[in-house]
């Protein structure tokens, strides 16, 4: 290093060009290693000596710029009549290696005045984006019309509206403002379209088990009714309830994910306390399946992967679902204390969950107890595992009503034992 410390910036710099631009050079022409020199205005060597021409004319007249922008000038020039004859000869009309070579022109400028570490980025981000064009390719091949829709509809939920919306409280009586509504409802599609993109690009041929768990980061509810039906057509449901108790399991994820977004001091009470629920929750899962033995896997996707997560409707109903429970949470708490809050949560269970346990997360302390908070979160819980299992045992085939009612009972027998543990601690 001190050998390195004590040579010229200059000649660090010049190193740094060939070597960067021989590495591009040498990437270019392994990737166009079948096709004839004559077609190519050149590779290895012409990108490194295009790098070299750069770091001359921004060297030699380091006041001066116009000199290296003249050379650019030149450069494109030389490099828009290659790119004309392309077309007109071979009638091909890709542009990558062009731009290769105006950026390496570039590299001189941007080693003498930016940080090692970013002009490394630039030459690794250049060399993995020209190498995965085949990927890249076949990766667009999965996107349909609907992609960059729900794309759009996400940065305008996160990027546009959230930040213009105000923080202070709408009334006295609905005390939360609009920005905390409608972070709510980002972090709750944040998670939903993660979800989708989980399932759609990276296991499109997910069986019903994987399919489930991704299910169950949107709603383990949704997930349950759908596999629940599914299991009239399965002749086997071993699986099917396997996603079932998988799809609750992500339920208890995706809450702790949104605790440690809204209220951390409630994610730390809760960890100990879901994760001895959802050790129970994988005993359910997986005593029954392992008995069963191995079974042939299937490659069919139990869970729509085509549901748009990001539909305005819903996350307007979401929004006044989260001020409704704001509202009557304020008015439990006022009235009936934390006896009341623990009722209120068994009650709301039967519905949607999220928007009332996202509207506990953001109450402060001098509001709700932190251990209220915790217990009405897994009361909430467990009032809508028994509301699954009413809808499993309702919709799905006979043969797997014994093993639903035993895996959701331990469930709600297991979160009613850890919310009277924990108060006598």
């Amino acid at each position: 290093m001190e050998i390195i410390s004590q040579l010229p910036k200059e000649l660090i710099n010049f190193l740094l060009v060939v070597i960067f631009s021989l590495v591009i050079g040498l990437e270019q022409r392994r990737l166009h290693i079948d096709t004839e020199s004559e077609a190519l205005f050149g590779t290895d060597r012409t990108i490194t000596l295009i790098g070299i021409l750069g770091f001359i004319l921004y060297t030699v007249f380091p006041t001066n710029l116009a000199v290296f922008w003249g050379g650019g000038i030149v450069i494109s020039a030389l490099l828009g009549v290659y790119y004309y004859n392309k077309i007109k000869l071979a009638n091909k009309w890709g542009f990558t290696s062009i731009v290769i070579a105006l950026i390496t022109y570039c590299l001189t400028p941007l080693i003498d005045l930016e940080p090692l570490w970013l002009v490394m980025l630039v030459v690794v981000t250049i060399l993995i984006i020209v190498e995965i064009k085949q990927s890249l390719f076949n990766f667009s091949k999965k996107f349909d019309s609907n992609e960059f829709s729900l794309l759009a509809k996400f940065i305008i939920i996160a990027g546009i509206v959230l930040p213009l919306l105000p923080h202070t409280p709408i009334s006295e009586i609905i005390n939360i403002s609009a920005y905390q509504i409608w972070v709510s409802i980002v972090a709750v599609s944040g998670i939903s379209y993660l979800s989708y993109l989980l399932r759609k690009f990276a296991f499109p041929d997910s069986g019903i088990i994987l399919s489930a768990i991704l299910g169950g980061l949107y709603s383990s509810t949704a997930t349950t009714i759908i596999l629940a039906r599914k299991s009239k057509q399965e002749n086997n449901t071993t699986k099917i309830v396997a996603g079932i108790f998988g799809a609750t399991g992500m339920m208890y994820v995706r809450i702790l994910l949104l605790a440690w977004i809204f209220n951390p001091q409630v994610a730390v009470k809760l960890v100990p306390l879901f994760s001895i629920i959802l050790v129970v929750n994988l005993l359910v899962i997986g005593i029954p399946y392992f008995k069963r033995g191995k079974e042939t896997p299937t490659k069919e996707s139990i869970v729509n992967n085509t549901h748009n997560p990001l539909e305005f409707k819903t996350a307007i109903f979401f929004g006044l679902l989260f001020a409704f429970f704001a509202v009557l949470t304020k008015f439990v708490v006022s009235n009936y204390g934390n006896m009341g809050v623990s009722i209120l949560s068994f009650i709301v269970g039967v519905s949607d969950i999220d928007p009332y346990i996202l509207n506990l997360f953001q109450h402060s302390s001098t509001d709700l107890l932190i251990s209220t908070i915790v217990n009405a979160t897994i009361i909430a819980t467990a009032s809508n595992n028994l509301m699954k299992m009413i809808y499993a045992v309702s919709i799905g085939s006979k043969d797997m009503r014994r093993k639903i009612i035993i895996g959701f009972g331990a469930l709600v027998i297991t979160s009613i034992t850890v919310v009277l543990v924990s108060n006598l601690i």
